[in-house]
């Protein structure tokens, strides 16, 4: 496998397979690309469409993911280990975080319409400004998470760990939702 630092990558289509560290990906299209057993440690992805990638065993460590399109990745095929990602202003729709442990997980200004978080633990993180309209949360360890100013999130308090939880007051309809009760 090659090894490469410190490189920008700049518009590309296509990226050879290896372990890529210290690296910013900006206006790359990678849609649908087979990035099964890469490694992208302390790297940025900027303006970047990784729609569809295949994440079998692909390492990120230490990844931002800013102004990126990623429909329909599925996280949950990504190497646990020390998996830390980091993602802005991005476009996650149909993504797969199925039990997936990242603490401190970062989100701002994100589109997380229809993610599925079920069985992850979320501990401590932050869904700043995001859309999170049909994401699934079930059986998730959502401990001291910040969801204040996130929007169209539907969590069941008896299904999901909440202590110590922050939530809005307009976003309080999104924790009953299962009462089907009308708030006025």
């Amino acid at each position: 496998m090659k090894y490469i630092e410190g490189e920008d990558i700049l518009g590309k289509d296509d990226i050879e397979i290896g372990e890529y560290e210290n690296c910013i990906f900006t206006n790359c299209n990678l849609a649908k690309q087979n990035l099964k057993d890469y490694k992208f440690i302390d790297c940025e992805f900027i303006d970047t469409d990784l729609s569809n990638i295949n994440t079998g065993n692909t390492s990120f460590q230490n990844v931002l993911f800013k102004g990126c399109k990623m429909l329909g990745v599925r996280f949950d095929y990504c190497n646990p280990f020390l998996l830390s990602m980091k993602f802005e202003k991005s476009q996650l729709n149909l993504s797969s975080f199925y039990a997936l442990s990242l603490e401190n997980f970062e989100l701002t200004e994100c589109d997380l319409s229809e993610v599925d978080f079920t069985d992850s633990r979320l501990v401590e993180s932050s869904f700043v400004n995001c859309k999170l309209n049909g994401a699934i949360f079930e059986n998730c360890d959502l401990t001291n998470s910040d969801f204040s100013t996130a929007a169209g999130y539907s969590i069941d308090p008896d299904k999901n760990k909440i202590q110590g939880c922050k939530f809005s007051l307009i976003g309080l309809p999104g924790l009953l939702d299962k009462y089907q009760i009308e708030i006025v």
